[in-house]
């Protein structure tokens, strides 16, 4: 109900090379075309239910994750930098650039500087006060119209202070980064005429290279996982405790990739910042979206020039904001109290996906949690109790190969000379393994004048037979 789509950071790197790939751009959107009916398929045959195999500690890792790249990100729009280091990837190689320009060398704009504290400020005093009770004036639409005015102001008062848009040349090259928000020209220019020149049709003849479907196979794959993910997440999010029906999203994502290809646009997911955004505005059904697109397709097509005096420092303070609430001190305390079996994936999925990116950080989360998962289960399988010379082993619950290690290890603990009972009645499975390492047991007792005797486990389930 709250999720919001669009081009995602994630794909970025797919969309690069599969371009390189192909050699043009309308190639490029087969692949796009067929990745969308690869989500369509896997909607279809219900693959949705991967969502719920990633750990909770993992998905609020990733949410927090996503809060301090948001944070790292936006630190150099809230400065007015425009250095190299405002990238599209999740990745920290260039933090320590930026506050170096901030902090060592001062560089920033002054302008920049006073329209991002200025609407965080705003921000803050909407979100404390009654003022947020106004739903039909959100604190961000505040913001964006209070930094377009400032702005201005700047340029009529001060202006050395005056932030500036991008440089860009006839053929449309960026000669010069700017701090406004830079639509392309022809919108600005031609309007709904400017966006129908954006669209661009597949090239079907590249159906005929094999790279097309491996592209393809990436993008459905890739996009179906960040948005099992960001759903997930948001559903986390939202303060009704919603669960989304996964295999419709996967659908509608499938369907939306088509049309995307079809029509020259980027491939899409759900996308938790947009979604983050959505929960943070009151957004409470899928009305939001709808309506969040719709306002999006409109203002580009009729007012174009006036989004483009839109300061990036406005939108960073409000993105600063969302970030914060994302990546909360409390969120982490919250976490460390839990315990280190969740504190663990939590931190190591957080410091992952800010050091490679989100796939992968999601998957060394997982796999970090699913260690713990096995380390706890291992504990609980297995239950020894001892008094006066007798040692009771009892089975919790089915114990497979995986139980191997503890029990071997907790037979070989106990002393010679005890009477021990391996009790197996209250579980339904008892793996072969499992059964053999009795069986060697039952041999290893008898040398080291062990009483043993072994209950509910039945001979004929072992490869070899259980001695009586």
């Amino acid at each position: 109900p709250l999720s919001v789509s669009g081009p995602a950071a994630g794909l970025i790197a797919i969309v690069v090379a599969g371009i390189d790939q192909v050699g043009s751009w309308e190639a490029f959107l087969v692949a796009v075309f067929l990745g969308g009916l690869l989500q369509i398929a896997l909607g279809l045959f219900k693959a949705g239910a991967i969502a719920y195999f990633f750990p909770n500690s993992v998905i609020k890792g990733m949410l927090a994750a996503i809060g301090l790249i948001l944070i790292r990100k936006q630190l150099p729009h809230a400065f007015g930098l425009d250095i190299e280091a405002i990238d599209e990837e999740f990745h920290l190689s260039n933090t320590i650039p930026v506050f170096r320009e901030i902090m060592l060398e001062g560089h920033y704009e002054m302008g920049a500087l006073i329209i991002s504290l200025l609407s965080i400020g705003i921000l803050i005093l909407w979100d404390q006060t009654g003022l947020k009770k106004i739903v039909w004036l959100p604190g961000a639409l505040v913001v964006v119209i209070g930094g377009v005015l400032l702005n201005l102001f700047f340029g009529n008062a001060m202006p050395a202070w005056e932030l500036l848009g991008s440089q860009i040349d006839a053929a449309g090259n960026l000669i010069e980064p700017g701090h406004l928000v830079a639509l392309p020209q022809s919108l600005v220019q031609n309007g709904i005429s400017g966006f129908f020149q954006e669209i661009t049709f597949p090239d079907w003849s590249a159906l005929t290279n094999p790279n097309i479907y491996t592209i393809g196979l990436t993008i459905g794959l890739v996009a179906t996982m960040e948005t099992l993910l960001s759903v997930e997440a948001v559903d986390k999010l939202d303060p009704h405790k919603r669960q989304s029906p996964l295999n419709r999203e996967l659908l509608a994502q499938g369907v939306a990739n088509t049309l995307a290809g079809l029509l020259g646009a980027l491939p899409i997911t759900a996308v938790i910042v947009r979604s983050s955004a959505n929960v943070n505005a009151g957004g409470q059904t899928r009305m939001a979206a709808l309506i969040h697109g719709i306002l999006l397709f409109l203002s580009v097509v009729t007012i174009a020039s006036v989004l483009n005096l839109i300061p990036l420092a406005s939108l960073a303070a409000i993105l600063l904001l969302i970030g914060y609430k994302l990546a909360h001190p409390k969120l982490f305390k919250a976490m460390y109290r839990e315990g280190m079996n969740r504190f663990l994936p939590f931190v190591i999925t957080v410091v992952a996906v800010l050091v490679t990116d989100l796939l992968v950080g999601i998957a060394i989360g997982t796999a970090v949690g699913i260690f713990f998962t096995i380390k706890a289960n291992f504990r609980s399988a297995i239950v020894v109790s001892t008094s006066e010379g007798s040692t009771l082993v009892k089975f919790q619950k089915n114990v497979s190969f995986l139980n191997k290690a503890i029990l071997t290890q907790t037979l070989n603990d106990i002393p010679a000379g005890t009477h021990v009972i391996v009790d197996g009645t209250d579980v339904d499975f008892i793996d072969h393994d499992i059964q053999e390492i009795l069986w060697e047991y039952q041999i290893r007792a008898k040398e080291n004048d062990i009483k043993l005797d072994i209950v509910g486990v039945k001979p004929e389930d072992a490869h070899v037979p259980i001695l009586n």
